[in-house]
Parts: structure tokens; C-alpha cells; sequence
């Protein structure tokens, strides 16, 4: 089904929200998001984005050049709202990025969201950027890889979070980590909560990142428009 679906098939779909903040092309996972079975729309309106099921956050470029953007257009403030009300996000890439507390880009230290504590740093490999399809280790009950713990998934960056160190207490549920591996290992996706966030590309890792959208969206409920 394509963007041009009918208004009824439309309204059996969650609607999901790509924050529009002007970061690159993202029209690609406004599509792989309709083919995983959302009803997703670019969009920067405070009202529909409340009205959303799920918030994505893309993110392509620099840390510091994307938490700009960002802040430009108050996404710092509508992420923080959805996530004080226990309501879904899904950080993609540098939209991962900036979701910890800072990042490091050549020697320039940029404040992030610091909705997860720690720092992306550049990563420890003799060939960067780290670009191509890469196998991931999947945290046991996962949500995000379900059936999909064995695929490859398609990465582009030389950045990213290389330590975990939020502790989180009892009766809350420990966070989601699942890991890869270039040069040593990274974070490549985190499930905490109604936040969520993948260092890859999900619509550009083809029927696995698909997948992997589409166990998102089952988690959404209702919300639809």
C-alpha cells in the first residue's frame, strides 16, 4: 500500500508522526513506515503530532547541526512532552544520537536531549564512516527484532554511543540493548520504555528494516486519525 491509499484505509492504520525539522531527505521512512502499516505523515504541526500513535525522530548529519535544527522548531520540547506522557518515539541514526546527554564531533562537545545519560563519540575503526550491512546482537526479549534477530541492517555513520550507563530500578523494567560490532562495540538499537532508537537505517535495510517497523507499529495501540 502506498501513499495514495484510500481515506478508510488510511483510518484502520496508527498514525505516526515524522517530525519534520528540515533533516535531510526523510521522505524514505515516511514510506517504509506506510509499507510496515502505519498511516505516517511529515509533519512539524504541534496538533497532529499530540494526536499521533508514535513520533519518529530522523536524524542525518552532524550532532550538533541536527540538535540546532531541532531546537529551531521546538522538537526538543514535542519529544520531551510525548515521553512525559509515556507515549512512543522512535529516534532514528543521529535522531538516536541525540537522544544522550552529549556528543562529540571533532573536538566540539554538543549538549544533547539527555533523555539517556552518556556520550556519542567517534568510533574506534580503521575505516570510517561505518557504512554498509552489518549483523546485530539482539537483546533477549526484544520487542523492535522479533523474528528478525538473525538480519542484517544497513548503517552510515562514525558516530555513536559506545557505553551504557543509565541503572534503572526496580519495579521499572530493564532497557532493551542490543549491540554491534565495528571496530568494537556499539549500541545499535535501545528499548526503554515508550522511547526507542535505532543507530541504523530501518528503511534502508529493505524487508528486515520493514519488519522491524512493523513490530514498532504493533506496540503503538489506537491513536489513529
Amino acid at each position: 500500500m502506498t501513499e495514495s491509499a484510500t481515506p478508510d484505509e488510511r483510518a484502520e492504520r496508527p498514525l505516526v508522526a515524522v517530525l519534520d525539522y528540515g533533516s535531510g531527505n526523510v521522505h524514505s521512512a515516511v514510506k517504509a513506515l506506510i509499507a510496515a502499516g502505519a498511516d505516517a505523515r511529515l509533519t512539524a504541526d504541534r496538533g497532529l503530532i499530540d494526536d499521533a500513535a508514535g513520533l519518529v525522530v530522523p536524524g542525518v548529519g552532524a550532532f550538533r547541526a541536527v540538535m540546532e535544527a531541532l531546537r529551531a522548531r521546538r522538537g526538543d520540547e514535542i519529544i520531551d512532552r510525548r515521553l512525559a506522557g509515556g507515549r512512543p518515539v522512535l529516534g532514528i541514526c543521529v535522531g538516536m544520537q541525540v537522544l544522550f546527554e552529549h556528543g562529540v564531533e571533532r573536538g566540539v562537545d554538543t549538549e544533547g536531549l539527555g533523555e539517556w545519560p552518556g556520550a556519542v563519540t567517534e568510533l574506534d575503526a580503521p575505516v570510517l564512516p561505518h557504512m554498509g550491512w552489518n549483523t546485530v546482537e539482539a537483546s533477549e526479549g526484544s520487542r523492535l527484532f522479533r523474528g528478525i534477530e538473525s538480519e542484517r541492517f544497513y548503517f552510515v555513520h562514525s558516530f555513536a554511543a559506545q557505553h551504557w550507563t543509565l541503572e534503572v530500578q526496580r519495579p521499572f523494567p530493564a532497557p532493551a540493548l542490543t549491540w554491534c560490532t565495528y571496530g568494537r562495540p556499539f549500541l545499535a538499537a535501545v528499548e526503554n520504555g515508550p522511547l526507542s532508537a535505532t543507530q541504523f537505517h530501518p528503511e534502508k535495510s529493505g524487508d528486515a528494516g520493514i519488519r522491524l517497523l512493523a513490530n514498532w507499529i504493533d506496540g503503538l495501540g489506537g491513536a489513529t486519525l
